[in-house]
């Protein structure tokens, strides 16, 4: 059987407000786009994932079942699909006001080569305490990677959210976080020694990512930074999970690869994201 990965979090429709006021809705969700960008990578990909058996939850399987991510539960765990308003501001960067609950039906016998587990679905309750019992049953025989992408929209950032990231990051082999991350949850320490508290906790990597300034891999021996890769910006939306994508996938094959190389590489897949319109990540022939 094809070695795949396991994609563990929330699936919404990502409603975009255009310049004229229009809604503009398109499938989205951080696990979404992470499990839709390995997949337009080549790599085999199973969902753990919920929407409703709704207009939108039909949107949400179709763009998953065009880009060949299978699904590992049944999804149908929600009364109504999750939703996101993103509202675009004047260089693409993207706000969000959700409507969304999280949970998931129970995980079957699964042997994922890397786990990926992310934003909303590693810290909003009832789901997220599922989450933490499938990465502690799969930490053995997989690696897994933990996108913090914190959402205070909707999670907050107190004491019981910081808590549990930290929880979720003493489960994963690869922590990435980015710099509005790291202020938003530790707004007493600098980037650098909040990646350094994380990594303190048992991963072996942190990858912390600055937007235009470039990302950077902290590990016990030292840190490795890489410029970002120039793009014309769109939009931001589904960047965060492009990069973590990358991330994945550079390391699916040799976890001893050069930092330089999975940075770079995470970083061209999320410039060709960047460069059009919502959360639409590169297929493989594209880089």
């Amino acid at each position: 059987m094809q070695p795949y990965a396991l994609v563990v979090g929330e699936s919404l429709v990502d409603i975009v407000v255009e310049p004229d006021g229009r809604d503009n809705e398109r499938p989205g969700g951080s696990a979404a786009n992470v499990a839709v960008a390995l997949a337009r990578l080549g790599r085999r990909v199973r969902f753990v994932t919920s929407y409703a058996d709704d207009d939108r939850g039909r949107a949400i399987a179709a763009h998953l079942g065009e880009s060949g991510v299978e699904l590992a539960v049944d999804p149908h765990a929600l009364e109504r699909t999750s939703t996101a308003r993103a509202t675009i501001a004047a260089d693409g960067s993207a706000s969000y006001e959700f409507d969304l609950d999280w949970r998931f039906h129970p995980v079957g016998e699964v042997d994922p080569v890397m786990v990926h587990v992310c934003s909303i679905g590693a810290v909003l309750e009832p789901g997220a305490e599922d989450v933490v019992a499938l990465l502690e049953r799969l930490r053995a025989t997989a690696t897994i990677s933990y996108d913090v992408n914190a959402r205070p929209a909707i999670t907050g950032t107190g004491a019981e959210v910081v808590a549990q990231v930290e929880r979720v990051s003493t489960l994963a082999h690869l922590v990435k976080a980015s710099d509005e991350d790291l202020e938003a949850l530790f707004p007493s320490r600098s980037v650098a020694d909040a990646a350094r508290h994380l990594l303190s906790l048992g991963p072996l990597a942190v990858a912390v990512t600055r937007g235009e300034s470039g990302s950077t891999w902290f590990t016990a021996s030292g840190e490795v930074s890489v410029a970002a890769v120039r793009a014309d910006v769109v939009d931001t939306i589904g960047a965060g999970d492009t990069f973590s994508a990358g991330l994945v996938d550079a390391l699916w094959d040799d976890l001893d690869v050069a930092p330089e190389q999975a940075l770079a590489h995470a970083a061209a897949a999320a410039a060709v994201t960047v460069s059009r319109r919502g959360a639409d990540p590169p297929y493989r022939h594209e880089l």
